[in-house]
């Protein structure tokens, strides 16, 4: 698979690996909401909804933890804006080293939390939020930078947005429909695989994430030095 995404056309390969981030994003926002005290590490719309409704005490949801990964989340996104400044456009070094990052992240924690760490006690939760939210900051400007359309990784409103307004029902513009479906059905499987993984420890959803995380950045990075090789 990854030997046939190296020759690939640059744009299928960076469809095919933003949607990868996608399916990691699933799992690693179902660990968080449900091992974390119901705080999202990805989708920062769902914290700012959490935040709102917290700040009025509806059914105790948490304050803290929608700060704590929103902030985490800009810092992220800010630090990995500055790193790409003034990169040239396509996969670089500097967004393999982006994505690692990521990566190396979302293992830390994984392995932590399955060797000692205790995801039930507040000091853990709200260090594993800031510094998951930050990872995936980080993720998200990447993303952002490499412009794969309808396929931001954090979140899918906007690509349902455009795949039901230019729909047979809507417009009737049409294009990109199978790049949308995927990306919410693998944000949809995401989230049912960390579920399941959370049945097991807590840890094993970002562990799992890490793994999707590093292979997309092997291929991201190998795929990349192959079409500079051609050209």
């Amino acid at each position: 698979m990854i030997t046939k995404l190296r020759h690939a056309p640059t744009e299928s390969v960076h469809l095919v690996l933003m949607l990868a981030l996608t399916f990691a994003t699933g799992i690693i926002d179902a660990v968080g909401y449900l091992g974390l005290d119901r705080v999202f590490t990805g989708n920062m719309t769902g914290n700012v909804v959490i935040l709102g409704m917290a700040l009025l005490g509806a059914d105790e949801l948490p304050v803290l933890g929608p700060l704590v990964a929103l902030a985490g989340f800009i810092a992220g996104a800010v630090s990995g804006g500055r790193a790409l400044k003034g990169a040239d456009g396509g996969w670089t070094h500097r967004v393999t080293g982006l994505f690692a990052v990521t990566a190396l992240v979302e293992w830390v924690v994984g392995v932590g939390l399955l060797t000692g760490l205790r995801a039930d006690e507040r000091p853990v939760q709200v260090g594993v939020v800031a510094v998951v939210g930050a990872a995936m900051g980080v993720q998200a400007a990447t993303a952002r930078f490499l412009a794969v359309k309808d396929v931001p990784t954090v979140v899918v409103t906007s690509t349902l947005t455009g795949l039901a307004s230019e729909s047979v029902l809507g417009s009737g513009a049409g294009g990109g429909t199978v790049r949308r479906v995927a990306a919410v059905v693998l944000i949809l499987v995401g989230a049912v695989t960390g579920a399941a993984l959370l049945r097991w420890d807590v840890g094993a959803g970002f562990i799992a994430a890490g793994v999707v995380t590093g292979l997309v950045t092997v291929t991201g990075a190998r795929a990349s030095r192959s079409d500079r090789r051609q050209t």
